[in-house]
């Protein structure tokens, strides 16, 4: 009989999955501990990966998503171990967690559930790590921040019970289902986990009935895991909060009546109104906070030139009428604001030429503008020159000024640290993660390596040891720490995040993968470096061009039919495609049919494909797929523009 089965529910974090996975079988060395997963219909060879590269693990591949708590039952029936583990695939255990765990719950028998410390991918502990249960008093402190305000109360923070201590063991109400230990005696007493829970609160359900069942739930200190927060879900959604919340109702009806159960419930329909304001609220200034910055910056500065380009050339301070502040400054500023979005001036990590550049392209384009207005909006196209210079100046300035208020720098990215890198490892895993930077393009500075080694080795590329670690950092101003997982213990590496804290960011390289993973923030997407995945697709500035290449064209496309429409084969479905496209339903380009897509960064379906630009459609399904690769991987709006000239007679033809 096993003693442990570690369970992990997956759905397309196969890089995740698989590092996650390696863990587990250091971790379980030595000890009796199957492995199931359970796969929600993936399609980014998850699947397969499992398969090819662990053949200890038991995979189950469902062919459609099930949720969290069906996927996990699925394994648990089958399972005959003494022990269940519910597992996230966005975590990293420590090689001591399945053993600490185990002799933990050896040794106190009234215990049914375990949960464990748990870190995000910027090092800081994750409160619900431990939690209370949700009475209506403890989630209506949650749902209007006063938990967060008064965050070591007993009283108003017992949902995460901030007066407990991170490092001391204890006795917690509900266990997060990131990482769950169960004994599988209570579990076949309660039951396994409520399906009428897709995702969220399942895991709360289950810990209550534990403790009804006659068991405690406890929280043990003493191991700790990384939990990248985000991966399979985004905690910053409208989605996210609905679906929390609405689990939050399942639980109170299932276990509360009466009248209390009904201001329960009304109390947390109200918390998802409100949550969503503040969720949207909070994206909204996220989204046009810089934008609104640079347009008051933009205005103001127009203003002035305004006033001194007609007294230093016109000799005349009312030389100006009013129109122009009204009509043609937000003209020239909206233009130029749209120049630099589709540039890519306003994207995570944006750099200060994308920035230049948006504006310079604005002018170009307010110049040509000019040109097409009344004789009566035409004022001085050296307003616009120098609006363009002024608009550089001032948005430039307004970002190092920001800089300096966050990272008291003014250099590097316009949003982003620069990545100043050290590595923690061997020479031979440093080289091999330092050419996976270079083979995915990445932005980065390579300051040197630090040895896990007590002893300091021989060599230039090391800086110091691990003892060092905090003075070199600071002595080198780095800002990302790469652990190379073959030379130190995910144990250490955890110790190191905790203690260092926010103040950098974290990656992790595994043994035999081609592949870096870290995670800067508990609400978003984690960071990944993996050869093969380096697509233009991906970026936002490309995505946001070919949108706008197919937006512009259906529309043109539409305005000119009575002339085009006599150059299409099939005429039945252009009209249809046009109006597809037009809406985002469909794109004009995208790749051919078949399963080497699921690789590929995702696209609506699609009238005509990369094999199209040539003279002869391809037979063989392989040559189809090394060019959707191609085209994902460099691609740029010429290529859909050659491929629709050179196919324009089938856009009428079915969408694949």
């Amino acid at each position: 009989m096993n003693k442990l089965s570690v369970i992990i529910v997956n759905y397309n974090v196969q890089y995740f999955l698989e590092q996650a996975l390696l863990a587990v079988r250091r971790a379980a060395e030595g000890m009796a501990v199957e492995v199931w997963v359970v796969d929600n219909a993936s399609t980014d060879g998850s699947v397969e990966m499992v398969r090819a590269k662990f053949e200890e693990v038991n995979c189950i591949a469902n062919v459609r998503n099930v949720g969290f708590s069906t996927a996990n039952n699925q394994a648990i029936a089958l399972s005959k171990a003494e022990y269940i583990l519910l597992l996230n695939p966005d975590t990293v255990v420590a090689e001591d967690t399945f053993a600490r765990c185990v002799a933990f719950m050896d040794s106190r028998q009234d215990v049914g559930g375990l949960g464990v410390k748990m870190i995000d991918g910027t090092g800081q502990f994750l409160p619900e790590s431990k939690r209370g249960f949700p009475s209506p008093a403890v989630a209506f402190y949650k749902t209007f921040g006063l938990g967060k305000m008064f965050s070591r109360s007993p009283h108003f923070n017992r949902y995460y019970l901030g007066h407990l201590s991170k490092d001391e063991n204890c006795e917690a109400d509900v266990l997060s289902g990131a990482f769950m230990l169960m004994r599988k005696t209570a579990l076949d007493k309660v039951g396994y986990l409520d399906e009428a829970f897709f995702m969220y609160g399942e895991d709360i359900d289950l810990s209550y009935r534990i403790v009804l069942g006659g068991w405690k739930n406890y929280y043990l200190a003493d191991t700790a895991i990384i939990h990248y927060k985000g991966e399979s879900t985004k905690r910053g959604s409208l989605n996210y909060v609905k679906t929390f919340y609405q689990a939050m109702i399942i639980f109170t009806r299932k276990h509360f009546v009466g009248r209390m159960a009904g201001l329960f419930v009304l109390m947390l329909r109200a918390g998802i109104y409100f949550r969503a304001g503040i969720t949207l609220a909070a994206n909204f200034w996220r989204a046009l906070a810089m934008p609104l910055a640079d347009a008051a910056a933009m205005y103001g500065g127009l203003f002035l030139l305004k006033n001194i380009w007609a007294v230093a050339h016109f000799k005349d301070a009312e030389y100006f009428p009013n129109t122009l502040l009204y009509i043609n400054f937000p003209l020239y500023i909206g233009v130029w604001l749209c120049c630099m979005y589709l540039r890519g001036g306003y994207d995570a990590g944006a750099r200060y030429r994308q920035l230049w550049g948006g504006i310079i392209a604005g002018t170009l384009v307010v110049a040509a503008i000019y040109g097409l207005l009344p004789d009566d909006l035409r004022y001085s196209r050296m307003l616009i020159v120098l609006g363009g210079i002024w608009a550089v100046l001032g948005a430039t300035v307004l970002r190092m000024a920001l800089r300096v208020w966050r990272h008291k720098s003014i250099f590097s990215a316009v949003s982003e640290r620069a990545r100043n890198t050290i590595i923690i490892g061997g020479v031979g895993e440093a080289k091999r993660a330092l050419q996976l930077l270079h083979d995915v393009q990445a932005e980065f500075t390579y300051l040197g390596l630090v040895s896990p080694a007590a002893i300091l080795p021989e060599g230039d590329d090391y800086l110091g040891t691990l003892s060092e670690l905090d003075y070199l950092l600071s002595a080198y101003k780095a800002s990302e720490i790469i652990f190379c997982a073959a030379d130190i213990s995910a144990k250490e590496t955890i110790a190191i995040m905790e203690q260092l804290g926010a103040g950098y960011q974290y990656k992790i390289v595994q043994p035999n993968i081609d592949s870096i993973i870290g995670s800067n923030s508990k609400d978003g997407a984690g960071d990944l470096y993996a050869v093969g995945i380096s697509f233009a697709l991906n970026r936002p500035t490309e995505r946001r061009s070919k949108r706008l290449l197919d937006f512009a064209l259906s529309f043109i496309f539409f305005i000119l039919s009575p002339i085009l429409f006599i150059f299409v084969a099939e005429k039945a479905g252009f009209f249809a495609n046009l109006f597809a496209v037009f809406l985002g339903r469909a794109t004009f380009v995208a790749y051919s049919a078949g399963a080497h897509r699921k690789g590929l960064p995702k696209l609506p379906p699609s009238i005509l494909q990369p094999a199209d630009r040539l003279p002869t459609p391809p037979t063989r399904a392989a040559i189809a797929a090394k060019l959707d690769s191609l085209y994902a991987k460099e691609y740029n709006i010429y290529q859909d523009l050659q491929i629709i000239l050179r196919r324009f007679s089938q856009l009428g033809r079915a969408r694949k």
